[in-house]
């Protein structure tokens, strides 16, 4: 549900929507890391002016806490850091 969010927010954000891919792992029962790879000229427009933009996906995701109990952790990196599929 919260990696089917940021993929929808990212994608009306960036010029490439097509290359966004979100990827998330469990570290531990309460703990997961979203992962958002965009095209190079995104990875900014999603992060924004300042973090702007990515403190405010943040704060949406971190009021899922209250509900799941489950913290996350949000990066973004560029599509050619997405590792490979097996």
């Amino acid at each position: 549900m919260i990696e089917r969010f940021v993929a929808d927010f990212a994608k009306l954000i960036a010029c490439e929507p097509q290359l966004i891919e979100v990827e998330r792992t469990d570290i531990d029962p309460t703990f997961s890391e979203i992962i958002i790879y965009a095209h190079q000229q995104d990875v900014g427009k999603i992060i924004g002016k300042d973090g702007n933009m990515i403190n405010s996906i943040k704060t949406v995701v971190s009021g899922c806490k209250a509900k799941n109990q489950i913290s996350y952790r949000i990066l973004v990196k560029p599509i050619d850091e997405l590792p490979s599929r097996r």
